[in-house]
């Protein structure tokens, strides 16, 4: 009985650490995403951001933890009378120049020395020659 109870008690204090091993929780996953996904959704709505912007912005995001953030901070926005931030330019792709890759087919570099290690044809090397 005593053995028993000290093989539960030393089995619980092992598998309490099992975050520690990397063994995902899944309710902990889920509420990150979740607490990320109303993050996301509290950003849009002070940046001034829709709704589907911020959609299409964050795919992987939980939509309905999105919209609850976005929402929350929209009721607390109104409350308290507090201005949308403008959000920062959205990010140009860079022009393709028109202009044709210059030509280096003449520029070759010089071709690497090849070492013959494994040839019966190698002399050793005089000393005085």
């Amino acid at each position: 009985m005593m053995r028993t109870a000290l093989l539960a008690a030393l089995l619980l204090a092992t598998l309490s650490g099992c975050e520690e091993l990397g063994i995902p929780d899944p309710e902990k996953e889920a509420a990150r995403k979740q607490a990320e996904g109303e993050a996301i959704g509290s950003a849009c709505r002070q940046s001034g951001r829709s709704l589907e912007v911020c959609f299409s912005r964050n795919p992987k995001a939980i939509k309905a933890a999105v919209f609850s953030g976005w929402k929350s901070m929209n009721d607390y926005m109104t409350e308290n009378n507090i201005e949308t931030i403008a959000p920062p330019p959205e990010p140009v792709a860079p022009a393709h120049d028109t202009a044709p890759a210059p030509d280096h087919a003449d520029e070759r570099a010089p071709a690497p020395r090849r070492r013959d290690t494994h040839s019966s044809q190698a002399k050793p090397a005089s000393r005085y020659s």
